[in-house]
């Protein structure tokens, strides 16, 4: 590409001018004619002059043009290509203006490579958004239509890594015409990387652990969860890191490596909650009313309507101021955890203590004997 650009350097610079060319345009100003100033000089006025207009006739008549058609991809491609090929225009009519014109080698060779550079960039910029008018017109719409929630935070961090490779190539390709070393600079680059990664371990490693998140997939947005201690609802998925809203209405950022090295609890996902609770009688209750208070309280569970399954209930500990009966029952929901709990504890209380059983409380007896 780089001997592309010096073809053209004496292009419509032969040295001999045309019979109607004044004399005094024919003399010097510094290495070059005044006609040939002048000539780039329009040159470069009739660059900015067609860049000019053909953003007003893309705007316009291509743009209204591609409204009337029924796909959407040509009104995305005349929006994303518009400013580009206007630019790349602009840099063409610039670059063939400077080439005109003689200068020393040092001075010319560096016009020729930051032209290259800046219209291969431009190129770059082309194709990234080309891609993305893709991206916009045939992902988007997919994304939007899925249930899932794990495309809707995968697609914007797909679309930045996509444009930061083309970036990347376009930059190294730019380099490599301008005469760069890429391949020292890239082993140069991989010994500054290793460093690099050897002091940024940890993040790193969440970085992994945020690829980890939404490959597996472990909790969802508006999911509740506890991780390492930390309890909360899940507010945002990022790359590096995860921002939990506790139950106390604080925001903790949890660095993503923590669900790697812990083990997570979805909350959310449980089906059922399971309430285990052990009621003490006094050691005066009778076979009789232990028998009554276990009928009691399978009654009044499962009476409730936000109760699932039979609850199991036995009277299994002797302790050492009360018998207890063991009562296990599962809530449906987690909407339902603490009103369920209170409606079948207030009418075991009612239900107790009109039938006359009594709760034990810790007592101690105390004997005590005289001495004569």
């Amino acid at each position: 590409m780089n001997s592309f650009f010096f073809q053209l350097k004496h292009y419509g610079s032969s040295g001999k001018f045309p019979s109607w060319v004044p004399d005094i345009l024919q003399d010097n100003w510094g290495p070059n004619s005044i006609f040939d100033w002048v000539v780039s000089v329009v040159i470069l006025i009739s660059s900015l002059i067609i860049g000019k207009l053909l953003y007003k006739i893309t705007g316009g008549i291509v743009k209204s043009f591609a409204a009337k058609t029924k796909t959407s991809l040509d009104d995305i491609l005349v929006d994303k290509l518009e400013e580009p090929v206007v630019y790349g225009i602009v840099i063409l009519g610039f670059y063939w203006g400077f080439n005109r014109l003689h200068f020393t080698d040092a001075v010319d060779s560096f016009f020729a490579t930051t032209f290259m550079i800046v219209f291969i960039l431009n190129v770059t910029w082309l194709i990234a958004r080309v891609l993305d008018s893709l991206v916009e017109e045939y992902l988007v719409p997919v994304v939007e239509k899925s249930e899932s929630d794990f495309d809707d935070q995968l697609l914007p961090i797909v679309r930045k890594t996509v444009t930061a490779i083309i970036w990347i190539m376009g930059v190294l390709i730019a380099l490599s015409n301008s005469g760069f070393n890429i391949g020292a600079m890239i082993a140069g680059l991989g010994i500054g990387g290793l460093a690099l990664a050897l002091a940024a371990q940890d993040t790193v490693k969440n970085i992994f652990g945020g690829i980890m998140v939404f490959l597996d997939k472990p909790f969802k947005m508006s999911d509740r969860i506890k991780v390492n201690g930390m309890d909360g609802f899940v507010e945002e998925i990022g790359v590096r890191s995860t921002r939990l809203r506790t139950l106390e209405g604080r925001l903790i950022t949890v660095p993503n490596g923590q669900f790697s090295d812990n083990p997570v609890e979805n909350v959310t996902l449980e089906p059922t909650r399971k309430i285990s609770n052990t009621l003490g009688l006094t050691y005066d209750t009778t076979p009789e009313q232990m028998e009554k208070a276990m009928k009691l309280l399978r009654a009044i569970i499962v009476a409730n309507d936000k109760v699932t399954d039979e609850p199991l209930i036995s009277f299994n500990t002797w302790g050492d101021f009360s018998m207890g009966i063991l009562v296990i029952y599962y809530i449906k929901s987690d909407d339902y955890i603490l009103s369920a709990q209170s409606e079948i504890n207030l009418e075991i209380l009612k239900q107790f203590n009109a039938e006359g059983l009594e709760f034990a409380f810790p007592t101690q007896t105390i004997y005590k004997q005289e001495i004569k």
